[in-house]
This record gives C-alpha cells, sequence and structure tokens, in this order.
C-alpha cells in the first residue's frame, strides 16, 4: 500500500517514476541482506535461557561436570556480541569485495555465508557443539558488516537523485522488520521454546535464499559499469532497466563528468581517503554521524527496556508482547521517515531524530531519578523508551548509511564505507562493553552521556552539512568543496587580523569580499 502511494503521488511529483525493477531490486536486497542485520540482533533474546541450558549440558556431557552460572553467561555474551565482531570483519571486506565482484555482485556473491551460518546454527544441538552455534554468529555477523554498506551503496548507485532518499530508507525499515519479525517469531506460542531454538537461529536462509534466485536477473550498478568497468554499453542497458522514460542521455553524461573530474578512476584505498585534503568535511561528517549513530545509546536502551518495562509495573508475562509493541513502533517510525525524506530532507530527519533522542534520555533520567518519589514517573521512562526509539528510526537508524553513499565521489565511495562501516561496529561494540560499567558507576545519570551525545551530532549536522536533497553526486562535491574554501578565507583573514592591525585588516576584508562571487 505505501509504495503504491509513492507511485501515485510522490513519483508524479518529482518527475521521475519509481520502475518496477528499481523497486524489485530495492526490496529484494532489503529482503535478503538488510533484514538479516535486525533479525540476528533480536533472535538470541528470547532462547537465551535454552542456549545456555544447552551449553551447561553439553559441557557435562563431555566433562562429566557442569559449569558455574558465571562461566554460562560468558560463554552466552560471546555468542551475542561475536557477531559485532563479525561485522567488523566484513566491514573491512567491503573495498576489496565491491572492486572486484561489483555492488550486486558482492551482494549475491556474500550470500554464501547466510547458507554456511544457517546450516552450523541448525544442525548444533545435534551435533552437540556449541562452538557451531558461536561459528555461525560470527559468520553471520560477517554478513551483516558486508550488508550495512553494500546495499545502501547499490541503491544508492541506481537510483535517481529524486528517489534516492525514499530507497536508501527502506533497508532501514527491513532491519526494523528483522527486528519486529524476531520478537514475534520468539514468542512462546510459536518457536520460544526449547525444542524450536536451532530452527529460529537457521531462519536467515530464507529471505537469502530468495535473494539469491532473483536478484542475478538484475542489472550492475550502471554508475560501477560505466567508471570502473568502462562498458558504455552494459551502463546505458542498465539505466534502460532502472529509469521509466527512454531519454537517459542527461544521466549518462552526468556520471562522464564525475568520471572526467576524477584524478583516477582507480578505487582509493583507506589510507588515501585519510590523507585526501578535498574530502576532509565529508570523511569527518561520515565519521561523526556513524559514531553517534551507535553512541545514541540505542543499543543500551534495547538492551534494558524490558528491566525498565518491569520498573513500570507491567506485569512479567506480558512484557514480551509489550517489546513487541516497541517493535511495531521501530516500523511504523521507519515508515514515517521514508516517505518524509523527499519532502523534508536528510537534514531535518537528522536534527530532529537526534535531537528528540537527546531529550528523550534527558527524560529518562529525570524520570528513573524522580520514580521513587512520584509513581506516574515510571510510565514517563516508558515513554521516552518510545521516544527514543521512535527517533532513532525516523532518521538517525538509515540517513547516516544514505549520507556515506551522497557525500562521495565514485572512487572515494568504498573506502568511505570501510571507514564509516568500521567505525559503526567498533561503537557497537564499545557501548555493550561499557554500559554495564558506566551504568554501575553513574547510575540514572548514565543516559545523560547519551543526551549529550546526540545533541552534539544534532548540531554538527546543523552547522556543517548541507542537505543533499535532490542533488547529484557533482552538486554535493561542488557544495563542500565552496564550504572549503570559505573555511580558508575566513582562516586567512584571522591570520592577517593578528598579522597586520586594523589598517591592513581592512584592505585585505575587502580584497576577499571583492573575490567573494568568483566561482
Amino acid at each position: 500500500v505505501c509504495v503504491s502511494y509513492y507511485k501515485k503521488n510522490v513519483g508524479r511529483w518529482s518527475g521521475l517514476h519509481l520502475t518496477t525493477s528499481l523497486l524489485a531490486v530495492t526490496l529484494l536486497t532489503s529482503f535478503g541482506s538488510s533484514m538479516l542485520y535486525g533479525y540476528n540482533l533480536a533472535v538470541v533474546n528470547s532462547p537465551a535461557g535454552y542456549i545456555k541450558d544447552f551449553y551447561n549440558r553439553t559441557i557435562v556431557s563431555r566433562n562429566g561436570t557442569g559449569v558455574s552460572e558465571k562461566t554460562l553467561t560468558v560463554m552466552y555474551s560471546l555468542t551475542v556480541s561475536v557477531f559485532a565482531i563479525g561485522g567488523l570483519v566484513g566491514s573491512l571486506l567491503v573495498g576489496i569485495l565491491v572492486t572486484k565482484f561489483g555492488r550486486k555482485g558482492t551482494v549475491v556473491n556474500s550470500s554464501v555465508l547466510v547458507f554456511i551460518a544457517g546450516s552450523l546454527m541448525g544442525l548444533s544441538r545435534i551435533c552437540g557443539s556449541p562452538e557451531m552455534v558461536i561459528l555461525g554468529r560470527f559468520i553471520t555477523g560477517i554478513h551483516s558488516g558486508v550488508s550495512l554498506s553494500v546495499v545502501p551503496m547499490y541503491l544508492g548507485e541506481i537510483a535517481p537523485k529524486n528517489l534516492r532518499g525514499f530507497l536508501g530508507l527502506i533497508p532501514s525499515i527491513f532491519i526494523c522488520v528483522g527486528v519486529f519479525a524476531a520478537q514475534i517469531l520468539g514468542l512462546r506460542e510459536l518457536l520460544g521454546k526449547d525444542e524450536h531454538w536451532p530452527l529460529f537461529l537457521s531462519l536467515v536462509v530464507v529471505p537469502t535464499f530468495v535473494q539469491l534466485v532473483l536478484l542475478p536477473w538484475f542489472p550492475e550498478s550502471p554508475r560501477y559499469l560505466l567508471m570502473e568497468k568502462r562498458n558504455i554499453h552494459a551502463t546505458i542497458a542498465a539505466l534502460k532497466r532502472y529509469r521509466a522514460k527512454p531519454n537517459i542521455q542527461v544521466e549518462v553524461e552526468e556520471m562522464q563528468q564525475e568520471q572526467r573530474s576524477l584524478s583516477s578512476v582507480e578505487t582509493v584505498s583507506v589510507w588515501q581517503l585519510l590523507l585526501d585534503d578535498s574530502v576532509r568535511w565529508q570523511l569527518l561528517s561520515v565519521v561523526v554521524i556513524n559514531i553517534g549513530m551507535q553512541l545514541s545509546g540505542i543499543d543500551a536502551i534495547w538492551f534494558y527496556t524490558n528491566d525498565i518495562f518491569e520498573n513500570a509495573d507491567i506485569p512479567a508475562a506480558q512484557i514480551q508482547y509489550t517489546t513487541v509493541g516497541t517493535g511495531a513502533i521501530e516500523v511504523v517510525a521507519g515508515l514515517i521517515g521514508c516517505f518524509t525524506i523527499e519532502r523534508l530532507g536528510r537534514r531535518p530527519l537528522m536534527i530532529g531524530g537526534f535531537g528528540f533522542m537527546g531529550l528523550c534520555c534527558a527524560g529518562i533520567t529525570l524520570s528513573l531519578v524522580l520514580q521513587a518519589r512520584v509513581a506516574f514517573m515510571r510510565y514517563v521512562s516508558v515513554a521516552c523508551v518510545v521516544g527514543i526509539i521512535a527517533g532513532f528510526c525516523i532518521g538517525p537508524a538509515g540517513v547516516p548509511f544514505l549520507m556515506t553513499a551522497e557525500l562521495f565521489k565514485q572512487s572515494h565511495r568504498p573506502a568511505a564505507y570501510i571507514v564509516g562501516g568500521s567505525l559503526n561496529w567498533i561503537s557497537n561494540f564499545t557501548v555493550g562493553f561499557v554500559f554495564p560499567f558506566l551504568q554501575m558507576s553513574a547510575g540514572s545519570f548514565c543516559y545523560l552521556v547519551f543526551c549529550g551525545v546526540c545533541l552534539a551530532v544534532a548540531t554538527y549536522v546543523f552547522f556543517i552539512i548541507p542537505e543533499t536533497k535532490n542533488k547529484t553526486f557533482m552538486e554535493i562535491s561542488q557544495m563542500f568543496a565552496t564550504k572549503e574554501v570559505m573555511l580558508f578565507r575566513r582562516a586567512n583573514q584571522l591570520k592577517l587580523r593578528k598579522m597586520n592591525g586594523y589598517g591592513a585588516l581592512e584592505s585585505s576584508s575587502m580584497e576577499f569580499d571583492s573575490s567573494a562571487s568568483c566561482p
């Protein structure tokens, strides 16, 4: 219904319609790759007790004696956290994979990891091997690390500029759908039973199988075909599949202009990206929004949602259904962001999302401090949890991946995704490791740290990152180049003020003002 609405309205307003091929590729890659990330985040929560029992029984059968509860907790924590370690490994492989196999080729070829991981986890109880569960989680992490970077890169390159935001946020909606699906299937009435947890973990192979069967029939990224493979005929054929209008000459010329503007069409390395002064602000922006995405506290909120619900006097038997309700809120918030991004732009969703999350983090601190004296504050904390989740899913959940594609030209894009993806996973792991200690030391005030991070990122986006809505990649690069020139001129003016005194400053200021209108 949502896609039909968009095709009938937004597509007509913008002048470029959403074609069947473009929509199919977006849904396939989001369903078969991005959704698995959300599913694997939440799938281990419901069967945690059953997985620990399996670990204990296996150790007893091997050694004749069990292990302590602390050891079991460490083994389960490893099962959970090894997913993030695999994600970091996958994000570091992105540059090599997309250069060798292409964007679509990487999505297709990485699917084999899911089948390996699903087989390991699905057969782990039959084989009596906890190691298979842990290894399977590590491999699914590698796949998610690759997918979180490659899918937005692929969709950003095949989408026309006026649909890039809409299509770029669909993967984030499917991440929310993956979390929601894991919460639903993890209910005791469905797969939340001891005998079903291996099947529950291995269901990731189903969407990947659908993607593997259908995605090879669609073209590769036209930008990759032209700029890296230098195949103009394949580029034109791909554009004709992805565009509603037969006239694609303007778009081909725009890509060729970008190609000519590059000193080399070879993909730059991460080290070369870090040393390139021409993209310093783009790189800093990617660093800020990707670190801020994880340090916003969303992972801590998800992890401690059940404790907050218990403090709000929600019956223990009903908490699992309340958690499913938060999953539904994630999906609805993601849809709101997806259908407003082409009207509002990227900046309002990022500034509003991070700003609202910061206010809700402050609200949680206030409610936790006062709930012992003011009864209704318990419900304020629940509302703030919902607000943080909704604020995150509207913008910060998906826009950073989209903006990483938009802020860089073809030659720098893979390296930018390596930087952004690796920082994302490292920050994810850091929050999971540090938050328990932060909570022990700061108590209820630990959420003020996340409040500060959210407000700082919102401020940075407000002052530094320009609006990229309906802009070509060349136009976005020129906006940052203009910012670099303006900052350079201001720096020179400050130097002249210190060196030459007021008389020299006045003449130098006139000189800069007279040149300000020059391109």
